[in-house]
């Protein structure tokens, strides 16, 4: 599995952000998926998952109700709709595929990452 993630950039806090993860690979649309963060200094932190189906969606407290995530099997991409962005939300974000876990997504495959930065 391939995953190559896009859309990431310079936005005002307050804006809106929409990553995609284009996917590729046997039996791709059959992997839960979802998105991870790193910002400089921190550990890498738990976004968002959704399941193969696209039925069931998990988000990490930090971006409850303000992000999320979606996916199109018939396209092989994952979305992640970020809005009320604020200056926390800078990290690297990176996309993943796997399966449910407690934590969130124990993913099996990464993507390259994509950078949002978030100004105050």
């Amino acid at each position: 599995v391939q995953l190559q993630a896009s859309g990431g950039g310079m936005v005002q806090a307050g804006g809106s952000l929409r990553l995609s993860c284009a996917a590729s690979g046997r039996f791709v649309s059959s992997y839960d998926m979802g998105w991870f963060r790193q910002a400089p200094g921190k550990d890498r932190e738990f976004v968002a998952r959704i399941s193969w189906r696209g039925s069931s969606t998990y988000y990490g407290d930090s971006v409850k109700d303000r992000f999320t995530i979606s996916r199109d099997n018939a396209m092989n991409t994952l979305y992640l709709e970020m809005n009320s962005l604020k200056p926390d939300d800078t990290a690297v974000y990176y996309c993943a595929a796997g399966a449910r876990s407690l934590s969130g997504l124990k993913a099996s495959f990464w993507g390259q990452g994509t950078q949002v930065t978030v100004s105050s």
